[in-house]
């Protein structure tokens, strides 16, 4: 057998007739077994062209179901039966004709098994069938009954036909993918030519009830069974079927989290729950309340052994509120125990008024609270998180925040007392250096677009129609340009204007190219200097692509900001220094969140993260609620639990899940309590308060349920000078539950319509609240049972015996249906 079975040279040729003599000769000089095999192993592996929604077809087996839908079993029947019975006759005749021109259509099968090929394909076999009768192999009675039976090849796509979708086969395609990264495959087409068996964690009743609850909801009449049309819910009227629906649910079982279910509604391959990044609005609320526990914990474990004196003598940064906050409580707390100081967290009251305006993200900013009667009220961080108000949160956010800065050590607020201090302008070079990628990447994407002298035309629009202005750009636009050249221009802008050579002359003395800075030049036309460089760089250099354009413009971005390294701009300085301080901070949270599971990059660098700014991803919010209900714990998520190829062959393999490692401990004990707790309340008299009694244990009691609900409202939003507001597009709208029953089980569910659509939907989180509420039945029974073993089938303790050759052609035998099926199909006899 040659390399990668080519025949490259004559030295392959012989080394696959050595190989092929000495099979052959294997079991003696008498090698008619042999040659059966072989017409058997052929009869099995014969290539068949390829059908949508199947892939590639090889085998007589697989190929009667895929071309004919003739299971492989009901085909030996139907040939086996005893001659001369009329109605097995014609059975016979339509099964033999099938099989026949499938031998047939090997010599060239992308062509015969077409729709173009088909007609050549019959006369062929025809022709076959005659042959065959001629020669004494079929009866003239058979013959005459096959010869004008059609031959009705299937050429729609496979998945449609057996009536599949890709909502029906979410689970499925995730764990497809899984496989594929866990056995190093190039694709899903390499995995498709695998015989292999899966045992998944998906729980196949609950998986089919909830995907079919969720397709079904698509007609309004089984959206109003649900109960999802009232207030905060769906309006009359509302289309269900833009509606895009994700719901998935983990359960604790030893020593990992098992999914169970992972389903949406949307008919395409991308799966909402792991390849979304949303605004999920107010979910973002339980990563910052996650961030000051921890901030808590911290302190505590810092202070709580000092005594009365030591405490009185910590000094504490003027607007760390946090830690004024845990100094206190520890000076007078009789109780310095950890899940003390949290519950006493939990009770520190916040403002809910709109009315202050928030310096943040680099401009100032305005909240508002979804109910306004929550406006002029007080209230504890508990009740805050029960009842969802943002502008306890936005302000929670900001302490937060500057508990960061005044505990890192790359950030020293006496940088801002000290004008002089040389560690300022390092930072104002970063701000120049990113808010100049700002700008430039926008008036990229103006001007890029247009060609040099169109660009050129659109800039000089906005230069104020006057001799000095129009000359300032011009030698900024065309350095190397001289008095005659800026003439004719001027003649060009600037008609009955009387500009005569000497006047021409004047200018560029005055005004040429050595005599200004580009900020300056940019300053006396009254445009942005990067603009201004930006357009002449694309005039040197048409078709540059940004990142060209961002790596040519490092000391341009420097100088468009040379106004705020002067000393006398100090005030400027300082903001721009507390923004990147800001900035630092957020990145800090940044790491904080992501050792619990938060999947990107970066956040916003705003208070308005709290309230969803940042985006985040369903899977990675039910990450979270995994820590917190294994008291603190990142426990491994499992999908496959063992895995079985090649089954009944002599090439059976088992592997099994290995014992997991150890778990990290991710969250303190006693702040994941906290947080539970927490998340209990706020379905109990809070937002999600619709799920209570919704689930119950074995007694009849009614299960605890916690969680946290979050609405995004994502617009696209315009504004004019004084900040009115001019236009308002809706982007999309998404409403999301992170939820936790009992002590084995949590998930997530969100709702997401996207635009043009989204302006016509008004739902709130109240939405993924009541249809967890629906799903309760499909999920009942996964409660009422023990939890079931974390590990497959036990491994066998003696290899399986090998079956004994096949005497007659016939396919891999069926494997036992798994729970979820690897491949999107699963035809009989394959």
């Amino acid at each position: 057998h040659a390399p990668g079975g080519r025949t490259e040279a004559p030295r392959d040729k012989l080394l696959q007739m050595a190989s092929a003599s000495v099979r052959a000769y294997q079991d003696g000089p008498d090698t008619r077994p042999r040659r059966r095999q072989i017409v058997v192993d052929y009869l099995n592996t014969v290539p068949l062209a390829a059908r949508s929604g199947f892939g590639e077809v090889h085998g007589l087996g697989d190929a009667l179901w895929a071309w004919y839908g003739l299971d492989f079993d009901q085909f030996n029947r139907l040939l086996q039966a005893p001659a001369g019975q009329a109605m097995a006759l014609a059975e016979q005749a339509l099964a033999l004709k099938q099989a026949l021109s499938l031998l047939v259509a090997q010599r060239r099968p992308a062509h015969y098994l077409s729709a173009a090929g088909a007609p050549a394909l019959r006369t062929l076999t025809d022709a076959h069938l005659r042959l065959l009768a001629g020669a004494g192999l079929v009866t003239p009675a058979l013959r005459d009954a096959a010869l004008p039976l059609a031959l009705l090849l299937r050429h729609q796509r496979f998945s449609d036909e057996a009536g599949s979708s890709f909502a029906d086969r979410k689970a499925a395609t995730a764990l497809r993918h899984r496989l594929l990264a866990q056995l190093a495959l190039p694709g899903l087409y390499d995995l498709d030519r695998i015989d292999l068996q899966a045992d998944s964690s998906y729980s196949a009743a609950a998986q089919r009830a909830s995907a079919a609850l969720l397709r079904g909801l698509a007609e309004p009449q089984a959206a109003r069974e649900a109960g999802l049309f009232g207030p905060f819910l769906l309006n009359e009227g509302d289309n269900t079927a833009r509606l895009a629906l994700s719901f998935t649910l983990f359960e604790r079982v030893g020593d990992s989290n098992l999914l169970r279910v992972q389903t949406d509604n949307l008919d395409r391959p991308f799966d909402l729950n792991e390849g979304s990044r949303l605004d999920l609005g107010s979910t973002a609320k339980l990563r910052t309340l996650v961030t000051y526990l921890e901030q808590v914990a911290a302190l505590h474990q810092r202070w709580a052994g000092l005594d009365a004196f030591r405490l009185a003598e910590l000094k504490t940064g003027p607007s760390d509120a946090i830690a004024r906050w845990a100094r206190a409580y520890l000076l007078l707390a009789p109780d310095r125990s950890l899940p003390l100081m949290l519950e006493a967290a939990m009770q520190r009251s916040y403002s809910a008024s709109p009315v202050e305006a928030f310096y943040t993200g680099g401009g100032v900013h305005r909240f508002n609270n979804f109910e306004s009667r929550d406006d002029r009220r007080t209230m504890t961080v508990s009740e805050a998180l029960t009842r969802s108000v943002n502008l306890v949160f936005v302000r929670l956010m900001r302490d937060v925040v500057r508990h960061v800065m005044e505990g890192s050590e790359a950030i020293d607020r006496r940088v801002l007392e000290d004008a002089d201090d040389p560690r300022r302008w390092p930072l104002l070079q970063q701000f120049a250096d990113e808010e100049g990628r700002v700008f430039l990447q926008r008036f990229y994407r103006q001007y890029a677009a247009l060609s040099p002298e169109a660009a050129t035309d659109a800039l000089l629009e906005e230069v104020r129609k006057a001799p000095l202005p129009l000359a300032a750009a011009f030698y900024a636009l065309q350095p190397a340009a001289d008095a005659a050249a800026l003439g004719h221009f001027l003649a060009q802008r600037l008609p009955g204007a009387g500009i005569d050579a000497a006047d021409a002359a004047s200018l560029h003395a005055r005004h040429g190219p050595p005599r200004w800075s580009l900020s300056d030049r940019a300053y006396l036309a009254g445009v942005h200097p990067l603009a201004l460089w930006l357009v002449g760089h694309l005039r040197q250099h048409p078709g540059a692509s940004l990142a060209e354009v961002l790596a040519a413009s490092t000391a341009q971005r420097q100088q468009a900001y040379a106004w705020l390294f002067k000393t006398r701009r100090k005030s400027a300085q300082d903001r721009r220094i507390r923004d990147q301080f800001e900035q630092l901070a957020f990145e800090l949270i940044q790491q904080s969140w992501a050792r619990l599971g938060y999947p990107f990059q970066a956040l916003t660098p705003s208070y308005a993260t709290a309230l969803g700014a940042s985006g985040d991803r369903p899977s990675a919010l039910a990450e979270l609620m995994g820590i917190i209900v294994n008291g603190g714990r990142q426990l491994p998520v499992t999908r496959v639990r063992s895995l079985v190829f090649a089954r009944n062959t002599p090439y059976e393999t088992r592997l099994q899940r290995a014992p997991a490692a150890a778990p990290r401990q991710l969250l303190d004990p006693a702040v994941a309590a906290t947080l539970r707790r927490a998340l209990i309340d706020v379905v109990e008299d809070g937002t999600a308060r619709r799920l209570r009694g919704a689930l119950q244990q074995a007694d009849g009691s009614d299960m605890a349920i916690g969680g946290k609900t979050g609405t995004g409202d994502h617009r696209f939003d315009v504004h004019g000078p004084g900040g009115g507001l001019i236009s308002s597009r809706v982007v999309n709208r998404s409403a999301t539950l992170v939820f936790l029953i009992g002590e084995r089980f949590y998930g997530t569910l969100m709702a997401y319509v996207h635009e043009p659509y989204a302006k016509d939907f008004r739902f709130t989180s109240a939405l993924p609240a009541q249809l967890l509420k629906a799903l309760a039945p499909a999920i009942q029974p996964l409660i009422d049972r023990e939890a079931c073993p974390s590990s497959g089938p036990p491994m066998p303790s003696t290899p399986p015996t090998p079956p004994a050759p096949p005497t007659s052609p016939t396919p891999t035998p069926t494997p036992p249906t798994p729970p979820t099926p690897i491949r999107p199909t699963q035809p009989p006899g394959a």
